[in-house]
Parts: structure tokens; sequence; C-alpha cells
């Protein structure tokens, strides 16, 4: 026999998965326009936002189970730390860095539980 708080969590559980779900179009359109205003010139304040926005998607992708999402999002904030790291970065380097974010953003547009 379920215990009634049992239920409960499970239903805010399922809530909370379906939210995540529904939000995650508007998530991703976010990203993208935060990419379109990185200047790789200079760089802040854009990317202290996708770098914001990315953990919080690896976080999150990982609990509501779209694991590989959350790798994804996790490798791409922790390649952007590096680059925000140094003083000097080159162009070509944050142009490599955003064709992937674009790349991650269109394969999670299409499926985001069959990234890997």
């Amino acid at each position: 026999m379920t215990h009634p708080a049992d239920q409960q969590f499970f239903a805010r559980l399922a809530a909370l998965n379906d939210k995540f779900a529904n939000s995650l179009p508007g998530t991703l359109d976010r990203l993208a326009g935060l990419a379109r205003r990185l200047d790789p010139a200079a760089p802040a304040p854009a990317a202290d936002d996708l770098q914001a926005m990315l953990h919080t998607v690896a976080g999150s992708a990982a609990t509501f189970g779209y694991r590989g999402l959350g790798h994804h999002a996790r490798a791409l904030e922790q390649r952007l730390r590096v680059l925000q790291t140094f003083e000097s970065v080159a162009a070509a380097d944050w142009q490599d860095w955003l064709g992937e974010l674009d790349r991650f953003i269109a394969d999670a547009r299409r499926d985001p539980k069959s990234l890997s």
C-alpha cells in the first residue's frame, strides 16, 4: 500500500518534470538569444548569463531524466568557464564554442531525451 505522502510526493515530482519539459523550448530560445548577444571581443555579460543558464540546465536536466542534455550542458558550461579565465581568447575559439552551443540547442530542440 502506498502512503498518501508518497503519492503527493510523486505527483509533485511528475508536475515538476512536466514543468521542466514544457519550459525547455523557452530555455533553449533564451540560450540562443544570449549566444547572439555574445561579442568575442567583449564576452561579458552575455558569457556570464550563458554560464549561469547552462549551469541551471545541467542540474535540472539530470534531475528530471534528461541525463544526456544535462551532460552536454555541463560540458558547455565548463568549456565556457575555461574561455572566461583567459584575458585574451581568439575569436575562432569563441566561434568554435558558439558552434558547439548551436549544435546543442538544435539537437535539444529535435529530441532532448535522445542526447547522449
